[in-house]
């Protein structure tokens, strides 16, 4: 009997469990809806706390630009998560349930750490999550050697650990060039500063929805890509792959994760709307940039580090650094323990599936 998956169009398939199909689909939408609100909140963080808009209203165009970007901005980032981070050969001597279980593993555990650090209010990465959780689950699947080391550090870590000290020194860096402008204005410069808020928001909240978004289609892509016998890697990214993770995440995103919001938005530094527009565009060239060039980064890394360096370019003892501190903790345990929860998932789910 043939299978089907609502959302998959007509591809050949091999004898693969329908269950595990499906579920690995929803489980990856539901990340990206996790992630919208986890790490998606960032984009609207400082523009709601400087009272540059009301909440709806920054969530509508939140979840505008986060659908843009994941639909139009191409899908680099996708391809280097489905080919960058698991060793492809060993993926493609598993069978299409192993590999699912691996997945679901891997999402799962990512999942949940992100749903933790949400309830806590922490900005950490989903996209150290998932990194994470695949390794974890890759490992127990597989072994050390599962884990694609050099294109892992080359493709990936780089980016990730890298694009923090970007979102630094280019908040830093905005800053310093408005300040000048800023410190003469007249009464009428809020004003212009809440007005270049509206297409930075819609920028940002692109650059999020192109990144993030394509991590989701990556890791389905492996799901998909095993019930044609393709390694996912080598295969262009379906539509509805682009448009089903864009719409996922732009849902978690109109919901809001206020809590987040709080940290990044409340916490660091007192928030005025030269300041939120000065992270926006930083955080939002960052990441367009690490977008166009396939490097997956972390957003909620990226928005975080862009507030501190125009907090620290403002004055350098007006940002919370205790604040600073435990938002660097959350990010370095966040792959450990996303690791953690996917090994033990994908353990427990292969055991009780396909029977270890």
């Amino acid at each position: 009997m043939k299978e089907k998956c609502f959302f998959c169009p007509p591809i050949r398939r091999g004898p693969v469990s329908e269950v595990l199909l499906h579920a690995s689909v929803w489980l990856i939408l539901a990340f990206a809806f996790v992630n919208g609100f986890h790490d998606g909140c960032n984009v609207i963080a400082t523009i709601v706390s400087s009272r540059s808009m009301e909440p709806r209203r920054a969530l509508f165009l939140g979840a505008l630009g986060e659908f843009a970007g994941a639909v139009l901005l191409g899908t680099a980032v996708a391809k280097t998560m489905a080919g960058s981070i698991l060793n492809v050969q060993l993926l493609s001597a598993l069978s299409p349930d192993a590999l699912r279980v691996l997945i679901l593993g891997a999402v799962g555990g990512a999942m949940a750490w992100n749903l933790v650090t949400w309830f806590l209010g922490l900005p950490s990465s989903s996209s150290h999550a998932l990194i994470g959780g695949l390794m974890g689950a890759g490992w127990i699947s597989l072994g050390l050697s599962a884990v694609a080391v050099e294109k892992v550090l080359r493709g990936v870590a780089v980016p990730l650990f890298v694009s923090p000290l970007a979102g630094f020194l280019a908040g830093f860096l905005v800053f310093e060039v408005l300040k000048g402008f800023f410190a003469q204005a007249h009464s009428g410069a809020r004003h212009f500063f809440v007005a270049l808020q509206k297409p930075s928001v819609l920028l940002l909240a692109a650059s999020h929805g192109s990144n993030d978004a394509q991590k989701s289609m990556g890791v389905m892509l492996l799901a998909v890509g095993a019930a044609g016998g393709a390694s996912g890697h080598d295969m262009e990214v379906p539509l509805w792959i682009v448009v089903s993770c864009g719409l996922a995440i732009a849902a978690g995103m109109s919901t809001g994760g206020w809590r987040i919001v709080k940290t990044v938005g409340y916490s660091i530094f007192r928030m005025r709307p030269v300041h939120s527009f000065s992270s926006q565009f930083a955080a939002a060239s960052v990441i367009v940039g690490a977008s166009l060039a396939g490097g997956p980064v972390s957003t909620s890394q990226v928005v975080a580090s862009s507030v501190m360096g125009v907090g620290a370019s403002r004055r350098l003892g007006g940002v919370r650094w205790g604040v600073a501190r435990v938002i660097l903790h959350a990010w370095l345990v966040t792959i450990p323990v996303s690791a953690a929860t996917g090994a033990a998932a994908c353990w427990i789910l292969r055991n009780a599936l396909i029977g270890g």
